[in-house]
């Protein structure tokens, strides 16, 4: 007859001190992200035309220039790109709550309707609650 005994290592229980914890990625971050990779690829888009139309290559100077301001224009607008994305996130994600508690609301009040003991509860929670 054998005996099966789990063994659980210490990793799973106790994290070492030394450990430090996961850092995960708010979506805003990521949002922010996007919006940098989008904003540079137009840039580079717009870059490579400029780039095309001119001479075999005896503006060197200009295109160094050219990529010094869309890096720099970057480095200026990601804290903007960042803040907006959050409060995006933020505004998106309290309207998605607010009509999610409403459609909530309206199926229990279609309830009520067909049912008048529940009806009769939520009238005397809403006196309760003005009461108070």
């Amino acid at each position: 007859m054998s005996n099966f005994m789990l063994f659980q290592t210490v990793s799973q229980h106790v994290r070492a001190p030394s450990q430090r914890p996961i850092r995960r990625i708010a979506p805003s971050q990521g949002l922010a992200g996007l919006l940098s990779a989008s904003v540079f690829a137009a840039l580079l888009a717009v870059a490579d035309q400029v780039i095309d139309s001119w001479a075999d290559g005896h503006m060197l100077l200009a295109w160094v220039m050219l990529w010094l301001s869309i890096f720099g224009g970057l480095a200026l607008l990601t804290r903007p790109m960042r803040r907006a994305s959050t409060a995006s996130a933020l505004w998106l994600q309290t309207r998605v709550t607010a009509l999610v508690q409403s459609r909530r609301e309206a199926a229990l009040w279609d309830l009520a309707l067909h049912d008048p003991r529940m009806l009769q509860e939520l009238r005397a929670a809403k006196a309760r609650n003005q009461d108070i």
